[in-house]
């Protein structure tokens, strides 16, 4: 079995969703869901990497975006990051300006503009944990607050601290211990 075929069984194997429902007197219902895969079926958004296409990707561009494969985005699209990262963040106001992972602007959004979420397979996963730097995402992670260190923080994090935290430190509620890991809704 090849990767491509892996990837497809895996799809298929974590595609049947149990779906919790609240009645008015309070008991909850699971039902089994299993999506209907037949049919043509068309990519409309991509996103590895939360609100990294939202910010980045111009208005004019954002179909074009979301169908091309992750090899060819960064040699189609980092111009355009770069161009709105050095628009948008005073971090990047002057050449040479890094944020804390040592990154200048062409470099790091080299990195933004090839838009995957990449996994470590011997290493922590984590989209950032002080050392480790987009090795994976793990349910507890402040994916959006780290987003906004490495464009507005600068070098330390220190820069533009209005800017650098969405104020969102944890979860509504408490991830399960064991699968599906996520909250329930309600």
């Amino acid at each position: 079995m090849n990767f491509k075929n892996i990837k497809l069984v895996l799809l298929i194997t974590i595609t049947s969703i149990i779906i919790t429902s609240c009645s008015e007197d309070g008991n909850t219902q699971k039902e089994m869901y299993t999506p209907d895969f037949t049919g043509t079926y068309v990519q409309k958004d991509q996103m590895g990497r939360p609100a990294v296409n939202t910010v980045f990707v111009n208005a004019e561009s954002k179909d074009s975006f979301n169908v091309t494969i992750p090899s060819e985005q960064g040699a189609e699209f980092q111009q355009m990051f770069e161009a709105n990262l050095t628009t948008l963040s005073p971090a990047y106001a002057n050449t040479g300006d890094k944020n804390a992972l040592g990154l200048d602007a062409a470099s790091f959004t080299s990195v933004l503009a090839t838009d995957v979420l990449s996994v470590s397979l011997d290493g922590a996963t984590t989209f950032y944990d002080g050392t480790n730097v987009l090795t994976g995402r793990a349910l507890t992670d402040d994916v959006i607050t780290v987003e906004l260190l490495l464009i507005f923080g600068g070098e330390d994090f220190s820069e533009n601290p209005n800017l650098s935290d969405d104020h969102v430190d944890a979860n509504d509620k408490q991830f399960l211990s064991s699968f599906p890991y996520l909250a329930s809704p309600w």
